[in-house]
């Protein structure tokens, strides 16, 4: 049974869903990428501001990050919600039913996967429709609402984190789009996802010519002389040793992974000289810390043994270090609650023809029914979790990663996921990567997922403000788990020890005399 408010809730997003579509378009379009949505940002502050929100910009010292308060009647619990829009390089995909990147763009530029440019305009939508049924029916409570960036690098949370910025919440309600069984339609039980430590090695080539003093060059550093290695070589042999020694890093269990990205390779602007630059990112995703913290110290030795063979130092510079998640099943339900009653998203006509449209473009049989059943279907939590344990050990209790889990040490969290569109494939057959990027794009494909996800978040963050016993439930249970809360026996604190990563050379646009283009030239 919905309440008042709940029912004012529902009505207006509806009633705002044409403006959802829009600004989901909006955010696709920008395209902007980690540490980098300039106009992202900038675009969620403004509109926040219109709709009557206080709002902090650059919070936790992230130029592209943001908090935003609203109060309702003095008192009440403070829910928090929050956007994600970073893109990701190298997935500039236009919202279309053939391959082709945004106008203006080349495939190397930005584009949403997952999307986050829905991710986000869903919390929004949810928010907006909780603060007018708020106003509406007199109640009492605050909005929180938390700008992310950067959560491709698991950026922004443990910043937030550190500085304090979800403390004193009485819950989080975090979204993210899905399609692959269990995770569809669905809310975490037991198994968050786990911790995520993610570095930049800068290998430095200031001193060439102390490389090798005994070779003695009878004139310094001309084209013949004994010179180091430098910066490229280091990177180069720290990507080697690193891909060959990764095996041995943990032991072959846990679903751990490692992945790198070089994002500077330094350049010699004369004869014989070193590369006096080279920076090579990596990111690792691990059930534990412990685990994360063995494979930090290997990749240190193996950047150390690199620096010295190639007459380089090194530096280690933190992008993300995340906590595991800590399960809350009092809060679980709530959102399962509210779930249940909004249900599962469902796709048009419009949306359908669309989908034939792109199986034609790519020489398959139209179906009649071409987007995944379980799209359209909800599975239960505890459902869920049996089918996500199958292929984990009984000892693993975190998995994959990603750094809503740094918020679930602060307040009670709720991890949930409503289906994006997906498409059903024949037999034997794989879609390519931009088919999913295009139907997070497309107003008709990815609306449903929208306003589904809006509404979830809507009700379930006034199930909160006018159920004090679910409230305070949620609170118990996260008093239980940390040991007392915030500062408990079995909290774990804050891990983010470093400032943001900012200053690095993340993959961009830029304004030339070229007009404003990706950093890699269209």
């Amino acid at each position: 049974m919905t309440s008042s408010a709940q029912q004012t809730a529902l009505a207006h997003v509806d009633a705002i869903a044409g403006d959802l579509s829009t600004w989901t378009r909006t955010i696709f379009d920008f395209g902007e990428t980690a540490w980098r949505e300039y106009q992202s940002a900038r675009w969620y502050v403004d509109l926040l501001r219109r709709h009557g929100f206080a709002v902090e910009e650059g919070s936790a010292g992230m130029p592209t990050a943001f908090c935003a308060h609203w109060t309702g009647k003095p008192g009440g619990p403070t829910i928090g919600m929050y956007a994600e829009y970073d893109a990701v390089p190298g997935n500039c995909q236009d919202a279309a039913t053939v391959k082709r990147p945004r106008p203006g763009l080349s495939e190397h530029a930005g584009g949403h996967t997952d999307p986050h440019s829905a991710l986000g305009t869903s919390s929004l939508g949810g928010l907006l429709a909780t603060k007018q049924a708020m106003e509406r029916h007199g109640l009492a409570g605050t909005l929180r609402f938390t700008g992310e960036p950067a959560e491709k690098v698991r950026g922004s949370k443990p910043l937030h984190a550190a500085k304090g910025y979800y403390d004193g919440l009485d819950g989080m309600l975090s979204f993210h789009p899905f399609y692959m069984l269990p995770m569809c339609n669905t809310v975490r039980w037991d198994t968050h996802c786990g911790a995520a430590y993610s570095m930049i090695y800068r290998f430095v080539c200031d001193e060439p010519e102390a490389w090798n003093r005994a070779a003695g060059a009878p004139i310094p550093q001309s084209h013949s002389a004994v010179r180091a290695p430098g910066a490229n070589d280091a990177l180069m042999m720290m990507y080697m040793a690193s891909k060959a020694l990764r095996d041995s890093m943990l032991t072959h269990q846990g679903g751990w992974s490692i992945s790198e990205a070089i994002l500077t390779a330094g350049q010699a602007t004369a004869d014989n000289l070193p590369a006096g630059l080279a920076e090579i990112q990596y990111m690792m995703r691990m059930p534990t810390l412990d685990m994360a913290e063995q494979a930090t110290a290997m990749l240190d030795r193996n950047a150390e043994m690199a620096a010295q063979m190639t007459g380089c130092r090194y530096e280690r510079h933190w992008v993300c270090k995340s906590r595991p998640g800590l399960a809350n099943h009092a809060i679980a339900n709530v959102v399962w609650d509210a779930m249940s009653t909004v249900g599962a998203p469902r796709w048009g006509e419009e949306a359908c023809r669309l989908a034939r449209e792109i199986q034609v473009n790519l020489g398959l049989e139209p179906m009649e029914k071409p987007f995944l059943a379980e799209c359209e279907r909800l599975i239960a939590p505890q459902e869920a979790e049996a089918i996500l344990r199958r292929d984990l050990p009984p000892s693993q209790h975190n998995s994959t990663s990603d750094d809503y889990t740094d918020m679930s040490w602060h307040a009670p969290t709720a991890r949930f996921y409503v289906a994006r569109p997906a498409l059903r494939a024949p037999e034997g057959y794989t879609y390519p990567g931009w088919v999913m990027n295009a139907l997070g794009g497309m107003p008709a494909t990815i609306d449903p997922m929208v306003t589904t996800a809006a509404k979830t978040i809507a009700l379930s963050a006034l199930r909160l403000i006018e159920d004090g016993e679910a409230c305070a439930a949620a609170r118990r249970e996260f008093e239980e788990r940390t040991g007392g809360g915030i500062g408990g026996s079995s909290w774990i604190p804050p891990l983010a020890d470093y400032p943001p990563p900012i200053g690095f050379r993340w993959p961009e646009y830029v304004t030339t005399t070229r007009g404003r283009e990706w950093w890699i030239p269209t």
